[in-house]
């Protein structure tokens, strides 16, 4: 294992448990979160290495002990929602808490009706394609703290609080890049350092937007919501990326998606 880290270990675990054709197990029909999260929490105990369990508004997922790193786990049904997902508590950073955090994207069947009940209501299905990037990929600001606000006085009697809740919608690697699907890749910064056992697949470049939004204001006359915005002082900035997969993985570049123009 590396020195500093162990996402190269872990990546690794997941790459083989798939090969193995390691499944995920749902509890329910309508568990809808924890049945990947406790496939990849069964890597991290093959790996015996500590870490904190897993809950409900709990950021990151998974957070390691010996390792200041984290991870954060994201189930997509496929086909389905899996350009996009929601983030209630936590915008998408690459370091939080003193922890580096990576995330795990995983594509799972959306149709289970083709597999069969285990007898106790449970269903396994197969984990189809995976990427694990480093938060720096969905955004590479560190600074920004997330809170929830409330304000009182609202209403005709003046007694109603409106409590501001914030809920982030990011992208996923799956919309951001071309060349993983039905594949497995990792995604870190260029200066993250390699390992021997890895190929490298793809450099991958994000610029950093025009302005940046600071605040916004809801017009409850018209139900309508406006940003507010400031020239971004590092516009333009590129932030390099590499994707990698194992040397016994398939060699099938990978490259940012270009939208059309």
């Amino acid at each position: 294992m590396s020195k500093d880290t162990i996402v190269f270990d872990v990546f690794e675990q997941c790459v083989r448990a798939v090969q193995n054709g390691e499944l995920i197990e749902s509890v329910s029909v309508k568990d809808k979160e924890f049945h990947f999260q406790n496939w990849f929490e069964h890597r991290l105990q093959r790996l015996s290495v500590h870490f904190e369990g897993s809950g409900r508004n709990t950021y990151p997922d998974f957070c390691l002990v010996e390792y200041a790193e984290g991870y954060e786990v994201k189930g997509l049904a496929w086909h389905g929602r899996e350009r996009d997902y929601d983030s209630n508590s936590q915008v998408p950073t690459g370091y939080h808490n003193g922890r580096q955090i990576f995330y795990v994207f995983g594509r799972y069947p959306a149709d289970l009706s083709e597999y069969a009940d285990q007898g106790n209501g449970h269903k396994q299905y197969p984990v189809v394609d995976l990427v694990i990037c480093h938060g720096d990929f969905l955004n590479v600001d560190h600074n920004y703290v997330h809170k929830n606000k409330s304000l009182k006085g609202f209403g005709s009697y003046g007694d109603i609080m409106i409590r501001d809740r914030k809920m982030y919608v990011a992208p996923t690697p799956f919309a951001l890049t071309e060349g993983i699907t039905g594949l497995m890749t990792l995604i870190l910064p260029e200066d993250f350092g390699t390992d021997e056992r890895y190929q490298k697949v793809g450099k991958l470049v994000r610029l950093e937007a025009e302005t940046l939004v600071v605040g916004y204001k809801f017009d409850f006359n018209i139900n309508e919501i406006r940003a507010e915005r400031i020239p971004n002082p590092t516009a333009g900035m590129q932030h390099r990326f590499v994707a990698y997969r194992l040397k016994d993985q398939s060699p099938k570049m990978v490259s940012m998606f270009v939208r059309p123009a």
